[in-house]
């Protein structure tokens, strides 16, 4: 025999339910979560044709009485177009797909982040995808966002590989951030990485700097060669012999790595550098934490600068002197860029400025 307990929660279950049937019903919303195109039509009182006509936006063929009835049908039934079947009908898709380089670099993370808010703003959803450096990891994501259907594509920080160069040959709307398209040319959103160091050389000059260094990866891109190579032309303008000035790489993909294994050949060496360009952020910090190993002072025996400027320095390296790259209106002028290219009109390069903080 059931207790009363017992006999009452089948009564309680089935009050519930006819509760929120007669909500729905009182709401005007539907019994079922499946919301289609006919659902709207049968509470417009108008054909499906129709109803689909005006979701995506072709109105001229209603009457404004047809489109507002439509429309508050849509509202009141909570119908959302499936972004999937539109894509099929129009062979267009809303997704875009960020493939980056290392989201552990505060960097690359704030270029997401403004990205994301600015593809969203514009109507459009952000895959992101980590590819660590890794070229096979890259062509991974590449193959697996074409079967996505992904409108265009923002590589930041792209390396060499064969599906990059498929996809360049193939003409998709693609946008190229920091480095350049390393399989040819394309969209570029960044700096003029070579007048940075330019500016990086003429600072060390201006302070009376005698013994330059400069510390970058061993496995370089576009725009580490090119802040060595603005650097150490501005050096040589300003009266440094070649001889005189010090480089040193660090192996790995991890700038911070780089910055420590640089900085041990650095100030392990008899001729102690006084100032040192580091093309990143996170190099500079390898290289500071080597420097107070060693019982330097930075920046009172050393001047560090770095090429970032992320707003992590202010909280973490009070100490590091370096140049701001405005990451966080890179999303604004990407999507400009993708749209552009979605039309059919050109997008070169936006060449952002930067400067010292």
């Amino acid at each position: 025999m059931l207790s009363g307990d017992a006999r009452g929660e089948p009564r309680q279950r089935t009050l519930r339910m006819t509760m929120k049937r007669q909500s729905d019903q009182t709401l005007g919303r539907p019994m079922r979560e499946d919301v289609s195109l006919a659902t709207v039509a049968a509470r417009a009182g108008v054909s499906v044709s129709t109803v689909s006509r005006i979701v995506n936006g072709q109105t001229r063929r209603a009457s404004p009485a047809t489109v507002a009835r439509v429309r508050d049908a849509i509202e009141a039934v909570g119908y959302r177009p499936n972004p999937v079947g539109r894509a099929l009908q129009r062979g267009q898709s809303q997704l875009v797909a960020m493939i980056a380089a290392n989201l552990d670099n505060p960097a690359m993370a704030t270029i997401a982040s403004s990205t994301e808010t600015a593809l969203r703003e514009a109507g459009y959803v952000m895959i992101l995808c980590d590819t660590h450096d890794r070229a096979e990891l890259q062509d991974e994501y590449l193959f697996a966002m074409r079967a996505q259907m992904v409108r265009g594509y923002v590589l930041v920080a792209a390396v060499p590989s064969p599906g990059l160069s498929e996809l360049s040959i193939s003409g998709a709307p693609t946008v190229f951030v920091n480095r350049r398209n390393p399989s040819g040319s394309g969209p570029f959103v960044g700096i003029d990485d070579a007048a940075a160091g330019a500016a990086v050389a003429d600072y060390f000059a201006d302070l009376g700097r005698r013994a330059p260094a400069v510390v970058f990866p061993r496995l370089s891109s576009s725009a580490s060669r090119d802040r060595v190579s603005g650097f150490l032309a501005r050096l040589r303008e300003r009266g440094w012999s070649d001889e005189a000035i010090v480089r040193a790489d660090g192996e790995g993909r991890s700038h911070l790595q780089v910055g420590y294994d640089a900085g041990a050949r650095i100030f392990d060496g008899r001729d102690r550098p006084d100032a040192i360009l580091c093309v990143s952020d996170q190099i500079a910090y390898g290289v500071n934490r080597r420097a107070l190993e060693c019982g330097l002072k930075i920046p009172g025996d050393c001047e560090l600068v770095s090429i970032d400027g992320t707003p992590l320095n202010k909280w973490v390296a009070p100490w590091l002197k370096s140049i701001e790259i405005p990451y966080a209106v890179y999303g604004a002028e990407i999507v400009s860029g993708l749209q552009l290219i979605w039309r059919g009109e050109p997008f070169g390069e936006r060449l952002l400025p930067c400067k010292f903080g």
